[in-house]
């Protein structure tokens, strides 16, 4: 890398593929245009969510507002290290879900009794807005705050009198807690709850019944720097989908005044409009596991390091920012899963943006609007400085030459929006052996686009603007070399047997061995699918020949295949449950038990059985007590176990049960009981182990 950087000398040079005159002048503004409020939120980039309330204590997403205050009291609350985590995790700020749809709010307002000041935690004295508010301050973060305007627990919601409260709630919280950066506004409103012990429905209208205009003056009144997140902001808007993902297209402009909360076009949010009217930038929301509050039961579901760099870069990479949700725990803490995630994306990050490939070169330019706008301001590390061609050159091109070939796979762009966002497609290419190849396209830049790509060598490099709304503003270019991803490789097992390795990045070598050693450089490496049809340990590495790393071991269990396998007292949906695939889920509406017979094809010596629940959000049908018959011939039946799946509700993992060994053709699975005492019985999959 160090050669690389010493050797690389740029020659960056404008060509215009289209000119309507040599006229000199400076940058026009286009369309609309950044607040100083959305530039300064812009620059944060990366920030934590933090889910914490009612919800956490009850193992709810969305609780009903008729929860005892008292449920509330963590053990272990400490809110300095919720700042430390997200600090150590490279996040420049913290939102805090200081009143969810329950109504439980984290501080001692005065609006209402359903809060702290009512709650076990510290005898009704606490107050976790300004407990976080305070350890954002020590650790250097910026603080937010979510107030959800639904309520299920106040008795007025839906009535003019609520309004008051609500806009009240959002005075405290802006007068209370010191500078606030966001607030977060959720477009979920209206719908059953409690209401004061009403237990019934209550609609609104989104637009204008919480007196959207009021509201924002008094943010703007006591927090003027802080924007406001809402589905159509006023400042800041949602993505369109809680998976974290912007569009591969994404304007920071939308026509606001179409967009309300609950705006049945939502997912147009993802890209955004290219003939906005208002600068409403997107933020991508995302939680590290399934679900937005603890679970016990998610602890095995934290998003892996593969994952989550596909986040950043769907997000951060796509002109978006990054919020991350983490769900704080029972204790009052952040998770050790999810923060042992989270510095792993630190750690990697750090390493795929260590060396910026296009820093500290000289540069020449053939020809540019004025000498103020030279292409050397793209890689001058100066954000107030930017590259412009002449006027009428909507096409352009910028080119960056290596004294020696080069490999790079990170391309950044930004363009200088301040002046508006412009750029509606381009193209990069690469000189690879005299030869120009073209590497990725894109539409839409922004505030910052990231283009990942599989490593080449190249003696230089070509951005070609394509098509824009005006002649481009490009503000800073880097070009990196991101290592490898070392992470464990996958191992799967089909229906028919075929065991398939993977790893997260091209480039890498895969190893494996069959015999339980653990697999080197020496084993036998992985180029296609192989059949496996009986019981064996499958161990598998991955190695980076050019760096001679590992990556961490994959163990997995191959059995019997599932090809000969029929289901033989079920309709044919349930055959979901043998295909080898744990995306596949069936589930039966029915009074417990139930039962499923699964005729194996031939005989076997089965010494026990496996048991997937389903490993989406919200699992049906847990099955928490069983029964497991055999037979030889699908008449006669002998149980070989019966139990309890111990903690699946909280852990609902593969259960592996082992028994004595005994031969048979048929297995009968018995649902006694369901986790959540739920009359349906549900799988991801079923299997048996063998000898």
């Amino acid at each position: 890398m160090d050669l690389i950087k010493n050797s690389c000398l740029f020659l960056i040079i404008i060509s215009f593929l289209a000119c309507e005159s040599g006229e000199k002048i400076g940058p026009e503004t286009l369309g609309p245009v950044p607040s100083e409020r959305q530039l300064a939120w812009h620059d944060l980039e990366y920030y934590a969510f933090v889910h914490f309330n009612m919800n956490t204590f009850t193992d709810m997403e969305w609780g009903e507002g008729g929860e005892s205050p008292e449920t509330f009291n963590p053990t272990e609350l400490d809110t300095r290290q919720w700042a430390k985590t997200a600090k150590d995790a490279g996040m420049k700020a913290i939102i805090l879900t200081a009143k969810h749809h329950d109504g439980f709010c984290l501080w001692p307002t005065e609006t209402t009794e359903h809060s702290v000041k009512n709650s076990s935690w510290k005898n009704g004295e606490g107050d976790v807005v300004k407990e976080l508010a305070e350890a954002c301050e020590e650790y250097g973060l910026k603080f937010g705050v979510y107030l959800s305007p639904w309520d299920r627990n106040h008795s007025e919601y839906g009535r003019e009198e609520y309004v008051e409260v609500f806009h009240k709630q959002l005075e405290e919280l802006m007068t209370n807690y010191g500078p606030i950066f966001e607030v977060w506004f959720d477009g979920a409103n209206g719908g059953t709850g409690y209401y004061g012990g009403a237990n019934e429905e209550r609609k609104i209208d989104n637009k204008t019944y919480y007196q959207w205009d009021k509201a924002i003056s008094i943010i703007r009144k006591h927090q003027p720097e802080a924007v406001i997140f809402g589905d159509g902001g006023p400042d800041v808007r949602w993505v369109g989908n809680e998976e974290g993902i912007a569009g591969k297209t994404n304007w920071s402009i939308i026509r606001k005044d179409e967009v309300y909360p609950g705006w049945p076009k939502y997912k147009e949010l993802q890209f955004g409009h290219e003939d906005g009217t208002h600068w409403v930038p997107a933020e991508a929301d995302v939680s590290i596991r399934p679900g937005w509050y603890y679970h016990p039961r998610e602890d095995h579901q934290v998003k892996s390091l593969s994952h989550l760099l596909d986040i950043y870069y769907k997000s951060v990479g796509r002109n978006a920012s990054l919020l991350l949700n983490l769900p704080v725990d029972t204790r009052g803490l952040v998770h050790e899963k999810d923060a042992e995630q989270l510095i792993k994306l630190r750690e990697q990050l750090d390493k795929d943006f260590a060396n910026n490939l296009a820093s500290e070169t000289g540069s020449t330019a053939s020809s540019v609007a004025a000498s103020e706008y030279k292409a050397s301001n793209v890689i001058d590390g100066d954000d107030n400085t930017f590259w412009m061609p002449e006027k009428g050159a909507v096409k352009s091109t910028l080119k960056l030459e290596f004294n020696e070939p080069t490999v790079i796979n990170r391309f950044l762009v930004q363009e200088y929006i301040l002046m508006g966002q412009r750029v509606k497609s381009f193209v990069l290419e690469g000189k690879v052996d005299e030869t120009w190849q073209e590497i990725i396209t894109g539409t839409t830049i922004g505030y910052k686009r990231i283009l990942r790509f599989d490593a080449i060598e190249v003696s230089a490099l070509r951005l070609k603007i394509k098509d824009a709304k005006a002649r481009p503003l490009i503000s800073n270019i880097e070009v990196y070399h991101a290592p490898l991803v070392m992470e464990a490789p996958g191992i799967s097992q089909d229906k028919e047997g075929n065991i398939g390795i993977s790893s997260y990045e091209n480039g890498l070598k895969l190893f494996y061995t069959l015999d339980g050693t653990e697999p080197t450089k020496d084993s036998e490496e992985f180029s296609k699918s192989f059949i496996i049809d009986k019981p064996t340990v499958v161990k598998a590495v991955a190695y980076n020949p050019k760096t001679d790393n590992f990556s961490d071991i994959s163990n997995f269990r191959a059995d019997i295949p599932k090809k000969a396998w029929k289901i033989i007292n079920e309709e044919k949906a349930a055959e979901k449950i043998i295909d080898a695939d744990k995306n596949s889920v069936w589930t039966k509406q029915a009074k417990l038990p139930q039962e499923i017979v699964v005729d194996l094809g031939k005989a076997y010596n089965v010494k026990g059985f496996t048991y997937l629940p389903q490993q989406n959000r919200w699992p049906e049908g847990v099955i928490a007590n069983y029964e497991f018959w055999l037979s030889e011939n699908g008449e006669n039946w002998r149980k070989v176990s019966q139990g309890e799946f111990s903690n699946i509700k909280n852990n609902p993992i593969e259960q592996r049960i082992n028994f004595n060994t005994t031969e048979a053709r048929y297995f009968k699975f018995i649902g006694k009981r369901s986790a959540d005492d739920s009359e349906v019985m549900g799988f991801a999959e079923i299997g048996v182990i063998t000898d």
